[in-house]
């Protein structure tokens, strides 16, 4: 591994926009090439922020012998075939939330990953944000105590457009891949895989889910309550009760700034941890410290919690009545498959 890590963006949107901006306050990283499916927007995304190298296929950038690391930002249909050939070509991948569209696809990728001991990692930037981090050490030690439920809810309004990727079930759409994610990530962060899922909501004409309320639940009897929604605008603000007390993650919490501690019999106490840049430095910094490291997991997001989050919104979809598929056709060989 060079000291300077070289990344590689695969599909140049909106995701990709922002995350690319925090290179410029992470250490010893560098974002060098982009592929689109189609050459003129991997240029255009190249020049804009200053990438060497724009191509026109996603094989062509897995092929590139000068980058050490990938980043998939493709629809979540396309992230599993991208990232079985990003680690047949032994790149490292942070794969953007959700990380694979079924649970099958997700576990593909997890085996591959091990049995090659590449690097692979979902892109939750939300362990990685300082408050969160606190929110995480006050836990750990006992500031409320046992942690019997969670409370969490993420949504946007949306105007339906069936052709749009949101609510285009080919391309993933529909609010559990999109937000449900982070509701059920945080959850599972903090309480592990629950013995039971309950999912209640709506679909879209296209079939995409619209909007889910899940009742996560545990043997012993702690509980979840997670809603997402791309019907309604809802707060982004999270909960994590416990027998001594509980933690605000205020909108929103799955990029927040700030945390309240409430103590059983002592006043509220406000905890404030701003993230670098546009808070996607703290993930990119993760990656790089793994591969320096040697590591082919990270700690902090573990390929097993993907899959148990996965396995919550592959039961919460199925419960609602959406079948997700994976993109056999994600990965064209050729600029002209493309």
């Amino acid at each position: 591994m060079n000291d300077e890590i070289r990344w590689g963006v695969v599909g140049p949107g909106r995701i990709a926009e922002n995350l690319v901006r925090d290179f410029a306050v992470v250490d010893g990283a560098r974002c060098v090439a982009v592929a689109s499916r189609a050459q003129s927007r991997a240029q255009d995304f190249a020049e804009r922020h200053g990438i060497d190298r724009a191509y026109g296929s996603y094989a062509a950038l897995l092929a590139d012998p000068d980058v050490d690391a990938l980043y998939i930002a493709t629809p979540h249909p396309q992230h599993h075939a991208i990232a079985l050939g990003a680690i047949e070509a032994g790149k490292a991948l942070l794969v953007e939330k959700a990380f694979t569209a079924t649970l099958a696809g997700a576990q593909e990728v997890v085996d591959a990953a091990r049995a090659a001991g590449v690097f692979v990692m979902e892109a939750m930037w939300t362990r990685f944000q300082p408050a969160v981090v606190r929110l995480r050490e006050l836990v750990a030690d006992g500031a409320i105590g046992e942690v019997r439920s969670v409370q969490a809810d993420l949504g946007v309004l949306k105007s339906y457009e069936p052709t749009d990727r949101l609510f285009d079930l080919a391309l993933g759409g529909g609010a559990l891949l999109d937000l449900g994610v982070y509701v059920v990530s945080f959850a599972q962060m903090l309480m592990g895989s629950p013995d039971t899922v309950t999912a209640a909501g709506s679909l879209f004409d296209s079939g995409a889910d619209a909007e889910a309320a899940l009742l996560l639940a545990w043997d012993d009897g702690r509980t979840a309550t997670l809603t997402t929604s791309l019907r309604c605008g809802l707060p982004g603000q999270a909960r994590v009760f416990g027998t001594a007390g509980w933690i605000d993650v205020l909108p929103r919490f799955h990029h927040p700034d700030t945390i309240v501690l409430h103590r059983n019999g002592s006043e509220p106490e406000t905890i404030a941890r701003p993230h670098l840049g546009g808070g996607y430095a703290h993930e990119l910094i993760e990656v790089d410290d793994c591969l320096r490291a040697g590591a082919t997991e990270s700690g902090t997001m573990p390929l097993s919690d993907t899959l148990a989050v996965q396995a919550v919104l592959q039961q919460a979809a199925e419960q609602l009545g959406v079948r997700h598929a994976e993109d056999p056709d994600a990965l064209p060989r050729s600029r002209e498959s493309a």
